[in-house]
């Protein structure tokens, strides 16, 4: 078990490799969809330009992100009124969609871990081995369990987004995930990918 603490520096995510199993403590920062295309349209493209907070925003979770992770979660919130925010679920959620834009995503502000669930593609592959960075599995189905990981919410940006799709920014404690593609090129998803290719061909071809 390699008991990590964020942010990660380079010699730490270069010692981990795929299959490895990690617990994370510190501050990371929740992100999806609309997080995305926003941060490329706007900061990596910029295709479209900064309105409202965007730049205030930007400010404020470019540090944040700098040697840490980005969460793909769409958490259940309680204390909504109140601001008295308490994570209530908090699994993770479908990574590959995110896929065209976690490359650019992770070289803009240094990002040395991705969580979620399914695993990437070849382009944030090469992210991990270029920043370097890893993707890290967390567990489908246990999003109350990871929940109680989250020790204190410390602010929210993008919340005109809706709650499943702001930027939470979150403090954890031995948060669990498994490292599936790693800065060396390894990817988990890759090799099994290829096994069931295999393994459909070899039914396909039998009489």
């Amino acid at each position: 078990m390699h008991e990590l603490t964020l942010p990660l520096s380079d010699e730490a995510v270069r010692r981990l490799k795929v299959s490895d199993p990690v617990t994370l403590s510190g501050v990371m920062v929740t992100g999806r969809d609309a997080v995305h295309k926003w941060i490329i349209d706007t900061f990596v493209k910029k295709t479209r330009q900064p309105q409202g907070d965007d730049l205030a925003v930007y400010d404020a979770i470019r540090p944040l992100l700098n040697g840490s992770v980005i969460y793909h979660c769409g958490p259940v919130v309680a204390g909504l009124e109140q601001r008295d925010y308490r994570f209530v679920a908090a699994g993770p959620t479908t990574s590959i969609r995110e896929e065209p834009y976690q490359g650019d995503v992770m070289r803009h502000f240094h990002i040395k871990g991705v969580i979620g669930k399914g695993g990437m593609g070849p382009k944030t592959l090469a992210a991990c081995q270029e920043v370097p960075g890893v993707y890290l599995h967390a567990i489908g189905g246990a999003a109350s369990l990871i929940a109680q990981t989250v020790t204190r919410v410390l602010a929210v940006y993008k919340l005109d987004f809706g709650v499943p799709e702001a930027m939470w920014v979150i403090e954890v404690k031995n948060f669990p995930a498994v490292v599936t593609m790693d800065s060396h090129g390894g990817s988990l998803h890759a090799v099994i990918e290829e096994r069931s290719k295999q393994v459909l061909a070899d039914l396909l071809a039998q009489p």
